[in-house]
């Protein structure tokens, strides 16, 4: 019987030990707490949103003229007596811009005078001559038809017949030498007077004029310079003051632009002004492979020819569902968005749209409204459940344009 017992509680301790809880097996307490459960990570979302977007391209260049105007002198060796004009003046077509000294052509026009006069009295002592010679050949040919009555008659001889016969010869001759010399006179005037028309229009060049209303890019006339046709322009001019950028852009961008699409354009140290596309180059340069676009501008006194521009030209626009750049990542696996539903993040293949510097366009593959990941690919993957804190759409873009 006591050892019955003994067997009896043997194995109650027995099984007391093998059903005791792991805890107590341990030796833990039965007052100790259970284990915290493992807490979600907090991740950033942004909603997708449904906004206007506009795809733009940067072109830069240089400002230049639209056309250059070249006004130099058309006469010799005059000196430059003063200067009305000055670099950065805006004139009008046919201002004075230089005046050069005339008194040299003004002693020719003097004199170009009296060989006109003289050419004048010439011609009156000419006809004067004529009329001389007229009026000794109608005498001459009378008294040769008496001669030859009389000679017929046999009154006068053969002897007289041949006087009468050369005088009236001779003084036509006269005649015709009288008349040549009114011609010569009358060619002598005509000559004087073509000269002083060209010291008149020699003299009007002296007055050295805008050929067109422009800006006056350029001044190479000094006072005292003496002027010449072969020594190049006195003043360079912007036609109409029209500054353009003249920009190099990639060919790859050059296919999106096209003439009139609006450009705004910032030159260096200035404030923006709108502008449009003038040109678009039909070639590209095989060696850089850049093409060449011009970009109008609108008169403005803070446009400084030479200077470096930055020019912005919107190539497209679009309605669209926007997300932040930094939410969409493109790998050999394709292009995909981090999108939070129930707290759980599921990646999505998508189809872009346009872009600009901080968004991008989604045309497949998320809703509006839908929350996406800000910074995707970077601390969640697939099915990982998170606590997702939602940020404003705005900042999160101006932290990506950054």
């Amino acid at each position: 019987m006591p050892q019955r017992r003994l067997s009896r509680a043997s194995a109650l301790a027995l099984a007391l030990v093998v059903l005791a809880p792991p805890a107590i097996a341990a030796g833990e307490g039965e007052g100790d707490p259970p284990p915290a459960p493992i807490a979600a990570p907090a991740i950033t979302v942004v909603r997708a949103t449904a906004a206007p977007i506009a795809q733009r391209a940067s072109v830069t260049g240089t400002l230049t003229p639209r056309e250059t105007v070249s006004v130099g002198a058309d006469v010799e060796g005059l000196r430059v007596e003063a200067l009305l004009a000055d670099e950065g003046d805006r004139v009008e077509a046919g201002q004075v811009l230089a005046r050069l000294a005339a008194d040299t052509i003004e002693v020719n026009l003097a004199r170009s005078d009296s060989q006109i006069a003289r050419a004048e009295a010439g011609i009156a002592q000419a006809e004067a001559q004529v009329a001389e010679a007229e009026s000794a050949a109608v005498e001459a040919e009378a008294a040769l038809k008496r001669t030859q009555a009389l000679s017929g008659k046999g009154i006068v001889g053969q002897e007289i017949l041949d006087q009468r016969v050369s005088g009236a010869a001779a003084t036509r001759a006269r005649l015709v030498s009288a008349r040549q010399g009114i011609a010569l006179a009358e060619a002598d005037k005509a000559a004087a007077e073509a000269e002083r028309r060209e010291l008149e229009l020699q003299l009007s060049k002296t007055e050295i004029k805008a050929p067109t209303a422009g800006l006056v890019l350029q001044r190479q006339a000094r006072l005292g310079q003496i002027a010449s046709v072969a020594g190049g322009a006195l003043f360079e001019i912007a036609r109409d003051g029209e500054i353009e950028l003249d920009a190099d852009v990639s060919e790859t961008v050059l296919g999106a632009l096209a003439k009139g699409q609006p450009v705004t354009v910032t030159p260096a140290g200035g404030q923006p002004v709108q502008g449009t596309v003038r040109l678009v180059s039909p070639r590209v340069d095989q060696a850089t492979r850049l093409g060449r676009v011009r970009v109008a501008l609108p008169a403005s006194d803070t446009l400084r020819v030479g200077a470096f521009a930055r020019g912005v030209v919107e190539t497209a626009s679009a309605q669209g569902i926007l997300v932040p750049r930094t939410a969409v990542v493109t790998n050999e696996r394709g292009t995909t968005v981090q999108v939070v539903t129930n707290d759980v993040v599921e990646t999505r293949a998508v189809t872009l749209g346009l872009a600009d510097e901080a968004r991008v366009e989604i045309r497949e593959g998320v809703a509006e409204n839908e929350s996406v990941v800000a910074r995707a690919g970077t601390f969640v993957r697939e099915g990982d459940r998170v606590r997702p804190i939602e940020a404003d759409a705005a900042t999160v873009t101006a932290e990506a344009a950054r």
